[in-house]
């Protein structure tokens, strides 16, 4: 049986907001390439927010769903990424708020987890011995219970702005808000953070 070749890669002549306009007047290959082109990126931030495998492909596909839907909604105003970030976001949030499938925020690797926690030294340096790995990994488990403790709307901006390093500016767009509220949202977020790893029991967050 002969394989379909695979779709081609977008060339750097193929700007968003060109393959855009190609997809709304009517050019289904435009889209195609607008995929490819973020797919890894859209299912990496949703992976950074929900733990079930499955749910990340749902969404990542409700969210491409969603976007060739409103596509000729897009006008250029913002950066075709930070439109389809804040798609991909609502989506998300929504899965998160109606408690789909038991999802949660939930960070890939502990490097990630102490980058969020705001405590980085919990990994060490060089090779840790089998303690060290155990008080490690202990760590890493509070972080993520207590930043699974967080509201969505707090989650999501402290994985935007820690995780995914966007600039404040950027997280506005993204969700809508103000940047005094990014700012805010990101300081509230590492206080509770703070205030729950410092007065909470290891027992007690792991649950």
């Amino acid at each position: 049986m002969t394989k379909t070749p695979p779709a081609p890669a977008p060339s750097p002549a193929d700007t968003d907001l060109m393959l855009v306009e190609r997809t709304v007047a009517g050019d289904q290959k435009a889209f195609e390439l607008l995929v490819i082109k973020y797919q890894r990126r859209i299912e990496r931030l949703i992976g950074r927010m929900v733990r079930d495998t499955d749910l990340i492909e749902d969404i990542a596909q409700e969210t491409f769903i969603r976007a060739y839907r409103a596509l000729a909604q897009f006008r250029g105003e913002a950066q075709f990424y930070t439109w389809l970030y804040r798609i991909a976001v609502n989506t998300a949030l929504n899965a998160l708020r109606s408690g789909k499938r038991g999802a949660v925020l939930h960070q890939r690797s502990g490097a990630e987890a102490a980058h969020v926690g705001g405590r980085p030294e919990a990994l060490g340096h060089g090779a840790p011995s089998p303690a060290q790995r155990a008080e490690h990994a202990g760590e890493i488990a509070r972080v993520l219970a207590a930043v699974a403790e967080l509201s969505p709307a707090l989650r999501v901006t402290l994985v935007l702005a820690t995780v995914e390093e966007l600039p404040h500016k950027q997280i506005a767009e993204i969700l809508d808000i103000p940047e005094g509220t990014v700012a805010w949202r990101v300081n509230e977020a590492r206080r509770l953070l703070k205030l729950r790893l410092s007065t909470t029991e290891p027992a007690t967050l792991a649950k």
